[in-house]
C-alpha cells in the first residue's frame, strides 16, 4: 500500500452469507485477528471501490511428486477463485519445481504439468527453482503457460534477468491493474549449488530493485494494486515492507511458516508455509487507484477437500513405473521432519550417513540437515523407492575429501546454532548436521572456548593432527569459505545421495536404525568434586552449574567415549548446589574400564537460559579415575572386586591425574571444564540414598 493513503483496518463480524459458500470445504481455515469482508461487488460500485482477490500458495516442494495435499491444494484454489465474483488473481511463492522425489529422474517436468493446471498469474523463482541450473530455467519457463519472475538476479553484463524470466507481470482483470514483481535475497547464492559469478549472474538489492519496479508500475502503468513475490522469508519481508514505496502486498516463501496475513510498513505480508498445505487469501479494498482496506486469513488444505483428477493422474502416472516400488522395510519410523534433523540426531539421519559410508568406504559421512526433505515420517512398515527419493530429493552425489582432527573440528563447529544467536532464539540450539563414524559434543552457548568440547572418530578420540577421510554431499563440498572448498579430493561418485541411501535399505532390509548418541548437546560443563562408593553404589558429585534449580528424572547417564553402550543412572538429585548422580558400582566400574575414562551426561532446568525448542538443558561431566594399580597394596581388579560386592571398609583412592585436555572444554559457570582430577573417593560413613 502506497504510505500516503490511510490504511483503514476494518474491525467487524463476518455478517452471514459474506463469505460465499465455497469456503465451507475447509471450515479449519485460519484467520487473522481482523479478518473483514470486503465489499462485494454491488457493495463495491456503489462506495467506488473494487474487491481484489490475492490468492497465493509457496514452497510445494516435495508434494509435487505426491498424490496428496497438491491435488487438493488445486481444488481449494479454484473453489476460492468461484466463491469471488471479483478480479482474483492467484500468485506463487518459489521453490515449486524442487525437490522432489522425481527430481533425480524427470527434474520439473512433473511439478510443471501440474502447475499448468493450477493456472496461476506468476511464480517467482525460489532458490530450489535453480536446483537444475540456470539453464534449465529456460527449458522449465517455456514449458509453463503462466510466466516467471525474478527481477533482481540479472546478467551482469547485459544487465537482462535470467532466460526464462521477466522482472514482472501485469495482471489486468475486469478494469483492474495487478503488477507483480518477484525478488529474492542474499541467502538464494548460498541455498542452491549455482555459482552466480562463474555463471555471470549478479544480484542486486532486493529492496531497491522492487521500489523501483513498484514505482514504476504505478506511475507509468497506472496499477491499482503492487504484489510483490519474494522468496526471502518473513523476517526480509518486513524489511522490504519498511523499505520500498507502492507495494500493497508480499507473497513470500522460503522459511515456510504459517503466516496469516498481516500488516507492516504499509504492506501486506503472507506465507502459506508449504507442501500445498495451505492457501492464503488477502482480500483488498481499491479505491481510486489505492489500497484503503484489507482483509485476509490462511485455508487449510484438509482431507475434506477432493483432489483435483488431473493433477492427481499426473503425479500417479508418474510415480506408477519406478517410484511406487518397495526398497525395503523399516522396523521404526524414519523421521525426515526438518525440527527433529536440524536438532539434533534422528535415527534416519544415522542411517542415511551410515548409507554414505557403506558407498564410499570412507572413516566419517557428514550430511547437512537442509538436505533431509519431506518434513514427513516414514514408517514402520515398507519403504518405497518414492520415500526415499522424497527424503533426499537432490541431485547431490557423493564427494570423498582427506581432513585432519582440527579441520574437522571446524566443519561440525561451522553448522552450530547458538542459543544466543538469531537463528538460535528464532528455532533454538541447533547441530544442523547428522553424521557416521564421528561422535561429539557441541556446546550450545556463545562464548570464548572451542564449539565442539570433545569428539572421538570411530571409537578413539580424534586428534587434531591425524587425517581422516570424509564422505559429504556435493552441495556441502561447493560450501564457499568452509574447509571443504580445499580439501583433497579422494574419490567422487555419480551415485546419487538417494541412491546410496536406497541401495542401503534394499541391502539391510528390514532396517532399524537407533538414534545411538552421536550428537551430543551441552549447555553446561560440570567438575567433579568427590566419588564415593556405599554398599553397591558409587555416588559421583558434580558442581552444579549456575541457575540450576532442578535436575530431570531418569535422564542422567555415563557413557564411555563415542560407545553407544552407557550405563543409567539410579538417581540424580541437587543438593546445596551440587549434583549426585548415583551409579550401580558393578556397572559402573565395567563400562569404566582400565583407562577411568566416562563422560556423565544429565538433563537440569535452570535459570540461566531461556530455553528454545528443547525442554530441558544438558550438562556434562568428564569423569576420569586414578591409574589402575594406585591403591594401598592391591590391583586394581582386586579392588575393583570388593568395593563392587560391599566387601572392604576402606575403598579410598586418590586422584590427581590429568590427562591435559582441558584447553578443550569451558564451563559457563566461571570454571574450567576437563578430565577433571577426583577428589578422595571416600567410603561412606552412613548409607547413600538409591
Amino acid at each position: 500500500m502506497r504510505r500516503s493513503a490511510p490504511i483503514v483496518l476494518i474491525l467487524c463480524l463476518v455478517v452471514a452469507g459474506a463469505v460465499p459458500p465455497a469456503a465451507t470445504a475447509t471450515d479449519t481455515h485460519r484467520e487473522t485477528a481482523s479478518l473483514a469482508q470486503t465489499p462485494h461487488a454491488a457493495q463495491a460500485a456503489q462506495n467506488n471501490s473494487t474487491t481484489v482477490t490475492i490468492l497465493s500458495y509457496n514452497d510445494v516442494q516435495t508434494a509435487a511428486a505426491e498424490n496428496g495435499t497438491f491435488p487438493r491444494m488445486v481444488t481449494l484454489l479454484n473453489q476460492r477463485r468461484a466463491a469471488h465474483d471479483n478480479p482474483t488473481v492467484v500468485v506463487g511463492g518459489g521453490d515449486e519445481v524442487s525437490p522432489h522425489s522425481l527430481s533425480p529422474l524427470s527434474q520439473w517436468r512433473v511439478p510443471v504439468k501440474a502447475l499448468n493446471v493450477v493456472k496461476p498469474d506468476a511464480e517467482v523463482v525460489g532458490n530450489h527453482d535453480l536446483d537444475y541450473g540456470f539453464d534449465a530455467v529456460g527449458n522449465y519457463s517455456n514449458a509453463s503457460e503462466f510466466p516467471w519472475l525474478m527481477a533482481n538476479i540479472v546478467n551482469e553484463s547485459t544487465g537482462e534477468p535470467i532466460e526464462g524470466t521477466k522482472p514482472y507481470t501485469v495482471v489486468e482483470r475486469d478494469g483492474v491493474k495487478v503488477g507483480v514483481i518477484g525478488v529474492a535475497d542474499e541467502k538464494i547464492k548460498s541455498k542452491t549449488a549455482v555459482d552466480f559469478d562463474e555463471q555471470g549472474y549478479e544480484l542486486q538489492n532486493y529492496s531497491d530493485v522492487a521500489s523501483e519496479y513498484a514505482t514504476e508500475l504505478k506511475a507509468e502503468q497506472n496499477v491499482d494494486v503492487v504484489v510483490v513475490s519474494a522468496h526471502l522469508g518473513v523476517p526480509v519481508a518486513k524489511n522490504l515492507a519498511n523499505t520500498t514505496e507502492n507495494v500493497d502486498a508480499i507473497v513470500v516463501g522460503d522459511d515456510e511458516i504459517e503466516y496469516p496475513p498481516q500488516e507492516t510498513g504499509g504492506a501486506v505480508i503472507m506465507e502459506a508455509e508449504a507442501r500445498a498445505e495451505h492457501v492464503a487469501e488477502l482480500n483488498l479494498t481499491v479505491s481510486n487507484g489505492e489500497v484503503t482496506a484489507w482483509n485476509g486469513r490462511l485455508l487449510n488444505v484438509t482431507d475434506d477437500v477432493p483432489k483435483n483428477e488431473t493433477v492427481a493422474n499426473i503425479i500417479t502416472d508418474a510415480r506408477s513405473d519406478e517410484l511406487n516400488d518397495v526398497a525395503g522395510r523399516t522396523t521404526v519410523p524414519l523421521d525426515a521432519r526438518f525440527a527433529s534433523n536440524y536438532h539434533d540426531e534422528t535415527a534416519l539421519g544415522n542411517m542415511i550417513t551410515d548409507s554414505f559410508r557403506a558407498q564410499t568406504g570412507a572413516e566419517v559421512a557428514i550430511t547437512n540437515a537442509g538436505g533431509i526433505r519431506s518434513n514427513s515420517v516414514y514408517g514402520p512398515g515398507n519403504v518405497t523407492v518414492g520415500d526415499v527419493y522424497n527424503i533426499l530429493p537432490f541431485r547431490n552425489t557423493l564427494v570423498t575429501v582427506e581432513l585432519n582432527g582440527s579441520e574437522l573440528k571446524q566443519l561440525l563447529a561451522s553448522q552450530v546454532v547458538t542459543l544466543e544467536s538469531d537463528t538460535g532464539q528464532r528455532y533454538g540450539t541447533e547441530a544442523q548436521l547428522q553424521v557416521s563414524g564421528v561422535t561429539y559434543e557441541y556446546d550450545g552457548h556463545e562464548g570464548d572456548g572451542p564449539t565442539i568440547s570433545d569428539a572421538w572418530v570411530n571409537g578413539e578420540r580424534l586428534e587434531e593432527d591425524e587425517t581422516y577421510t570424509v564422505t559429504v554431499n556435493s552441495y556441502m563440498a561447493g560450501w564457499d569459505g568452509s574447509v571443504l572448498t580445499d580439501a583433497p579430493r579422494v574419490s567422487k561418485t555419480n551415485v546419487l545421495y538417494g541412491t546410496a541411501l536406497l541401495e542401503y535399505v534394499e541391502n539391510n532390509s528390514p532396517v532399524s536404525p537407533e538414534d545411538t548418541n552421536r550428537i551430543r548437546r551441552v549447555d553446561d560443563f560440570a567438575e567433579v568434586q568427590s566419588v564415593s562408593v556405599h554398599r553397591g553404589t558409587a555416588t559421583v558429585t558434580l558442581d552444579a552449574p549456575n541457575g540450576t534449580n532442578a535436575t530431570v528424572e531418569d535422564s542422567f547417564y555415563a557413557v564411555r567415549g563415542d560407545s553407544a553402550e552407557r550405563v543409567e543412572a539410579e538417581s540424580a538429585t541437587l543438593e546445596d548446589g551440587s549434583v549426585k548422580v548415583r551409579f550401580d558400582i558393578a556397572d559402573f566400574w565395567e563400562l569404566r574400564g582400565h583407562d577411568g575414562r566416562l563422560e556423565i551426561y544429565g538433563k537440569y532446568d535452570t535459570t540461566a537460559y531461556d530455553r528454545v525448542y528443547f525442554d530441558h538443558s544438558v550438562l556434562n561431566a568428564d569423569f576420569e579415575d586414578y591409574e589402575p594399580g594406585e591403591r594401598k597394596g592391591h590391583g586394581d581388579d582386586k579392588w575393583r572386586d570388593h568395593c563392587e560386592h560391599g566387601k572392604h571398609d576402606d575403598c579410598d583412592r586418590h586422584g590427581g591425574h590429568h590427562d591435559g585436555h582441558s584447553e578443550d572444554h569451558r564451563s559457563h559457570s566461571g570454571g574450567h571444564h576437563g578430565h577433571a582430577s577426583i577428589a578422595p573417593i571416600t567410603q561412606s560413613a552412613t548409607p547413600v540414598a538409591a
